[in-house]
């Protein structure tokens, strides 16, 4: 995880925020790289002690928009403030060693020939307190002990702790992350993650991360901002975003989901599986957003007749795929690893509760 430190010993550096400041104010920002439009017309808000999420495919503008808050690109357009002071806008431009920023990328980028203690001093050149800022930081991130060891000897979670730990050292108004556990293998990242979390929120420090990965983003974030096309699609915390998507491309984007059709009157709609409750009214064809954990299967019985295709067992849960016997629409539920169920095996599929709808568009797919 490569980390740029930008130091606060510099003259006049952004302040600290106020206690009545948000962290990073950002409006209609906007940047284009020749004929590509990165960014268009973003605009939000991080508070402060906020660990906010941008989430979204690859190349969809998310790390345009953090280089753009670290002062590493110009925006062609927009404003941007930190701490209440406007460091990006019409006429003005602060460079981004003023900017008090810590960055901290995928890639380690330690330096092999320095030690921790003197990879997380790095940032403090010129302090009187190095050693105890050091000390402080070694705490915090649950190294100590491993002050005089070389990044060599250290384990891939122990560097990316080394390296936030430097981030950290000068005491940035804010942290910037992206994709910082893109490097780690898959038994590792959960972990290395909830470390992360816990030193950013004892060190009090407001956050940003870049992640394409969704169960990143929900597991860490106060609130995810949801970025397609260069802008920004959909603003909330996990649950808005997981429950209540603004459309049904964000639908699809923050998990798997059934897309259902049907056609709908107000706050009911006839569909295959019966009349489904809508937790917002619609009118006309739509399709009907039915996530895996929505629907119960049970014995042939009285809800939709169904027939298992295939299932897969993942230790705590199975995911069963079945087929609608008169719809011939395919369907994914996620059930409790204690059920039995096997391909060929007659079932009902009942729908658990109110599901959102959108107006179907011609040539949907029913179900993903």
């Amino acid at each position: 995880m490569a980390v740029m430190v930008i130091p606060d010993s510099i003259s006049d550096p952004v302040p600290d925020p106020a206690p009545d400041r948000d962290a990073v104010v950002c409006r209609d920002l906007r940047k284009s790289f020749g004929s590509v439009r990165a960014v268009e017309a973003v605009s939000f808000t991080l508070r402060r002690g906020e660990l906010l999420a941008l989430l979204g495919p690859s190349g969809c503008g998310k790390t345009t928009v953090l280089r753009l808050i670290a002062g590493l690109e110009r925006p062609d357009g927009g404003t941007i403030h930190l701490g209440g002071r406007m460091v990006s806008g019409p006429g003005v431009f602060v460079r981004a060693n003023r900017r008090r920023v810590g960055l901290v990328f995928q890639d380690y980028a330690l330096f092999p020939h320095m030690t921790v203690e003197k990879n997380i001093a790095y940032g403090l050149a010129g302090r009187d307190n190095r050693r105890q800022r050091v000390a402080e930081m070694l705490a915090l991130v649950g190294l100590d002990g491993l002050g005089g060891r070389y990044p060599h000897a250290l384990s891939g979670g122990q560097q990316q702790r080394v390296a936030l730990a430097r981030a950290l050292a000068p005491q940035p108004g804010m942290v910037l992350l992206d994709e910082p556990f893109s490097n780690l293998d898959v038994a590792l990242r959960r972990q290395v993650r909830e470390d992360v979390q816990r030193i950013l929120r004892d060190a009090g420090v407001s956050a940003i991360l870049v992640t394409h990965d969704q169960e990143e983003a929900m597991s860490l974030a106060d609130r995810i901002g949801l970025l397609f096309d260069g802008a920004l699609h959909q603003l909330g915390t996990p649950r808005d975003l997981y429950e209540r998507p603004a459309s049904r491309r964000a639908a699809l984007f923050m998990g798997a989901a059934n897309l259902v059709p049907g056609h709908a009157q107000g706050t009911l709609a006839r569909t295959p599986l019966g009349e489904v409750r809508l937790i917002q009214p619609c009118r006309g064809a739509v399709e009907v957003v039915l996530r895996p954990e929505e629907l119960i299967l049970s014995g042939a019985g009285d809800g939709a007749p169904a027939v298992v295709a295939r299932q897969t067992y993942t230790g705590a849960r199975q995911d069963v795929w079945v087929t609608l016997r008169d719809a011939a629409l395919s369907l994914h539920v996620t059930c409790h690893a204690g059920a039995l169920w096997q391909a060929g095996q007659p079932v009902s599929v009942h729908v658990d509760g109110a599901a959102l709808a959108f107006p179907a568009l011609p040539d949907s797919t029913s179900a993903v």
